[in-house]
């Protein structure tokens, strides 16, 4: 996008303009029934403690509240993963945990959305894998996207979420790297377009593949 001329961030900021939505608008993983949302995106890693707050986390985990229901769970629960090893192990290893994360996730719980935490990010992604959890909150982008792909590298689909109209991608990208070579699995397509179709039309959720 960047050498064709684009200057926006990623192909969702370019979709919220062709739209014209203005309000809080971010990238929501799914596979196979789990849903992972991330409280900021593509910026440098040393950047991200500085965008870790109260008035960043409570929109994403909004968003992916909203997103589940749209997809076609009326009750997801949530799990916020911290940002620190051990989720900051009482403030030994960092103060974000206490400081931002856990008041965020208790003004989540006041507007009636079912999100715990924050927990270990190291084994938060096992317990949401075994269904406790319907979704996580992610606090950057490799702490889900990493995870995600390891369960499912192939299924794995992209929600734009917080557009005025559903679009979905395959989680995976491009795949520049095989172009031509017919290798590609379709299946990551074929799920975001069943995805899109279903929260597009509601009476279509729950059917088979």
């Amino acid at each position: 996008m960047h050498a064709a001329g684009s200057s926006h961030e990623d192909e969702l900021r370019y979709f919220a303009e062709r739209l014209d939505v203005s309000g809080y608008v971010g990238e929501v993983n799914t596979l196979d029934g789990l849903w992972t949302s991330r409280v900021t995106s593509h910026i440098p890693l040393r950047a991200v403690s500085e965008h870790i707050s109260v008035a960043e986390i409570l929109p994403a985990i909004r968003l992916i509240h909203n997103t589940i229901r749209q997809g076609g769970q009326p009750s997801p629960r949530l799990a916020v993963a911290g940002l620190n090893p051990h989720a900051g192990e009482g403030g030994l290893f960092g103060s974000e945990e206490d400081d931002v994360i856990r008041p965020a996730v208790e003004a989540a719980q006041e507007e009636d959305i079912a999100a715990s935490g924050p927990y270990p990010p190291d084994t938060v992604f096992l317990r949401a894998s075994r269904g406790e959890f319907d979704g996580v909150v992610t606090m950057y982008h490799d702490q889900g996207q990493i995870a995600m792909k390891l369960l499912g590298f192939e299924r794995g689909v992209t929600v734009h979420g917080g557009l005025s109209t559903p679009i979905t991608t395959p989680a995976h990208g491009t795949a520049f790297d095989i172009v031509g070579q017919g290798v590609a699995n379709p299946q990551a397509l074929k799920q975001a377009l069943k995805l899109c179709s279903q929260m597009l039309n509601p009476a279509q959720r729950g059917q088979p593949t």
